[in-house]
């Protein structure tokens, strides 16, 4: 029979080794909770929502307005192709923005920034839907 404290540090160093894994891939932690924020999401369905070329645009504009210095923290996606019924993936583009208060977000949106924004590519959009949000 084997030595039990060597197999007790076998087991130990092991479980050790691969706590920083754990923690990096979600293992042994809870979701994080975002409090005392404004969040600023943006749904955009495009004119012609077949061009790539008007998608990539888009994007390009956001990454600029990304730039804005009151937002914390953005996400810029396209429908995840999770086809159920109560999801909408008819847009062609998503903005996500996080602001740490209303001021902030008031300010963003009349941040020249913003505005050169919404004036070089609003030609790109036929419908945008916005949903603004605090914590509950």
């Amino acid at each position: 029979m084997k030595n039990p404290s060597r197999r007790r540090f076998i087991k130990t160093a092991g479980a050790t080794a691969m706590l920083p894994l754990a923690g990096s891939a979600g293992f042994a932690s809870k979701p994080k909770t975002m409090k005392n924020i404004f969040v600023h999401q943006v749904y955009f369905w495009l004119k012609t929502p077949e061009s790539k070329d008007d998608i990539h645009m888009l994007i390009g504009g956001l990454q600029k307005l990304a730039t804005v210095k009151t937002i914390k923290s953005y996400h810029i996606g396209h429908p995840a192709g999770t086809p159920r019924e109560v999801v909408d993936g008819s847009y062609a583009v998503s903005w996500l923005a996080f602001f740490k208060t209303k001021a902030d977000q008031d300010a963003y949106q009349v941040d020249p920034i913003h505005k050169k924004f919404v004036e070089d590519y609003s030609h790109l959009w036929s419908k945008v839907v916005v949903y603004d949000s605090v914590d509950a």
